[in-house]
């Protein structure tokens, strides 16, 4: 006996209410013929799929885990095929679901979604933002496609593009004492206060700079939002290391940064445009491939 897109629609709507009551209301169906219909899924597969909690819900077993995404993307396949042959059109339709790392958003987004708007006009991105390892559990969940990310900790069960390269700089105040230097080490600037851009991951590879320079920071503040780090900057209170510069050295309170390049040799930091491994992927993902290659190529070269 094979399993039906229905059975795996039924699986995918128990997950998001994790409870079976409220699935089956929600999908109109009974609650009887709801868990029967998984029940008969997890034989034909030959595993558990859910953990029944006595008046408490479901939650998925790890191999529910991992095949709930599988199911996801088979979704989302049939319902591609399913609009292909009403549509019987070449260009890439349908909601694609993506995820982009917080601080590449402002940077990327608004020129990458303005091109895939002009070379796929029916093609409609939704995108969320977050964390490195919440959008990797998205990724893995099958609840977004892709993401743009950094290439840091990201697990072995992901497939990454490389798009481009960043490199770190020091971001100083406009009239620090080594603002006008070509470039500056990172010893030379032991004795100052530090500033960091604390977020999980990014946090590691700043502060790796220094274990290689041999001593740590003076961390006198330390904060998620990248404008503030750069306000900061600004205003006096230390000094940074950024890998993004944005188009104006000025900050959202009429301050003034100035970025220099680290003689130190320090690793620069790919974006990568980021997938489940081995997932065969829509052809609203590809076109967002081609967009971003396309973006980030143009980008490189000016």
């Amino acid at each position: 006996m094979q399993y039906s897109l229905r059975q795996l629609l039924h699986l995918v709507c128990v997950a998001e209410h994790q409870n079976i009551s409220r699935a089956a209301r929600a999908l109109f169906l009974s609650q009887p013929a709801l868990s029967t219909s998984i029940a008969q899924l997890e034989e034909t597969l030959g595993l558990q799929l859910l953990i029944r909690h006595h008046a408490r819900g479901v939650s998925l077993t790890p191999a529910g885990n991992t095949f709930l995404a599988q199911a996801r993307s088979l979704l989302a396949h049939a319902e591609e095929v399913t609009a292909a042959g009403r549509a019987l059109g070449e260009s890439a339709q349908g909601v694609l679901e993506a995820g982009c790392f917080w601080t590449l958003s402002p940077f990327f987004l608004p020129g990458l979604l303005v091109l895939a708007r002009q070379r796929h006009p029916e093609l409609q991105i939704q995108i969320t933002e977050g964390p490195l390892d919440e959008l990797q559990t998205l990724l893995r969940n099958g609840q977004i496609e892709m993401a743009l990310l950094y290439d840091i900790d990201l697990g072995r069960d992901l497939e990454c593009d490389t798009l481009a390269q960043v490199e770190p700089h020091v971001l100083l105040p406009s009239g620090h004492r080594l603002a006008d230097q070509a470039s500056v080490s990172l010893r030379a600037l032991r004795k100052e206060p530090f500033i960091l851009l604390d977020l999980p991951h990014s946090r590691d590879y700043f502060l790796g700079f220094f274990q290689k320079a041999g001593f740590e920071p003076k961390v006198r503040h330390r904060s998620r939002s990248f404008e503030l780090v750069r306000g900061l900057v600004a205003s006096g209170e230390g000094y940074s290391i950024l890998n993004l510069q944005p188009a104006s050295h000025q900050t959202y309170d009429g301050g003034e940064v100035k970025c220099l390049p680290i003689k130190d040799k320090v690793s620069p930091l790919s974006i990568v445009l980021v997938q489940p491994l081995g997932l065969r992927q829509t052809h609203r993902a590809s076109a967002f491939v081609s967009c971003c290659r396309a973006y980030f190529d143009s980008a490189n070269q000016d």
